[in-house]
């Protein structure tokens, strides 16, 4: 038996139109012209092969079909409410998994506070979160954001890059490191010292390019020390193995225990955007865009 050509939302305004009363009513509910509710119920009928309703100019009367009719029509009706009001709340109150990829060296980035703090907002949100300095697939691995700390980020046509905040950088060292080696005055004095230098992926020694006004210095320490880790990076320069750069934001506490020192204040190294890349999709849950307005909320505070 071929199944009829029906259409749910024609049986759905069947169920309304009953509910009103009358076209009129059924106008103002649905917001469809009375020509139109009219027009997709007489279409209904067709499809059905008899009639629905009887039609006056006081009144409507189901026929028999009709009454048996509208049992499904109303079911229709009621699960396409449902679904309405389920995806509304979906929207208004974030639910369900939100899978985060984090750079390891968010754990000194205000980490805490963003987490504890969307946590609070939105108890119905399960986190899933992974700190690993590698390269996650998002689609493969079906993350929902990867947070990135890049100058910019590789092309890719399947994702959403959404920069967040920029973090000011320069370079520190422990008291105790510049006590023990020549002083600092001029970006030139750098090449007589050791540099902790973040490792790129082939393996080569990237320069420090650094700025002031708009003068601009572009070099490297004679000796370096080269790893993957920022926070390892940071750590040996707590204890006194070498010079670091390092954003604004990951030094404070550093800066603020004493632990570490700004070398040659008046220079900047090269400012890092923090990103939150997505998959590229249109429309996001409503987590996910929470997640993102709260990350730019925590970064954006002030210094």
């Amino acid at each position: 038996m071929t199944p009829l050509p029906l259409h749910a939302n024609d049986l759905i305004l069947f169920a309304r139109i009953v509910e009103a009363g009358s076209f009129v009513g059924a106008a103002e509910t649905t917001g469809l012209p009375k020509a139109t509710l009219s027009r997709r119920l007489a279409h209904l009928e067709d499809a059905l092969g008899e009639r629905l309703l009887q039609r006056s100019t006081r009144r409507l009367v189901l026929t028999e079909f009709g009454e048996r009719m509208l049992e499904h029509a109303r079911r229709l009706s009621e699960e396409a409410q449902a679904a309405s009001v389920f995806a509304q709340h979906r929207r208004d109150e974030p639910q369900g998994v939100l899978r985060v990829s984090l750079p390891p060296e968010f754990r000194e980035l205000s980490i805490v506070e963003i987490i504890s703090g969307y946590v609070r907002a939105f108890p119905a949100v399960r986190l899933d979160l992974d700190l690993s300095s590698r390269r996650v697939d998002l689609i493969a691995e079906r993350y929902d954001i990867a947070v990135r700390a890049a100058e910019r980020l590789p092309d890719d046509s399947t994702l959403v890059a959404r920069p967040i905040s920029v973090l000011r950088s320069g370079l520190y060292a422990s008291p105790d490191y510049l006590r023990h080696h020549p002083p600092i005055t001029t970006p030139d004095n750098l090449h007589d010292h050791t540099g902790l230098m973040l490792a790129s992926a082939g393996g080569e020694r990237q320069a420090w390019r650094l700025t002031h006004a708009d003068r601009r210095w572009n070099g490297l320490p004679r000796h370096t020390l080269s790893a993957n880790s920022l926070g390892l990076q940071q750590a040996l320069a707590e204890e006194g193995l070498g010079i670091v750069a390092l954003g604004e934001r990951f030094a404070r506490e550093r800066l603020q225990a004493g632990h570490l020192v700004r070398v040659l204040p008046d220079w900047s190294a090269p400012s890092t955007t923090v990103w939150c890349v997505t998959p590229g999709r249109h429309l996001l849950p409503r987590r996910t865009l929470a997640f993102i307005e709260h990350l730019r909320a925590v970064l954006g505070k002030a210094d």
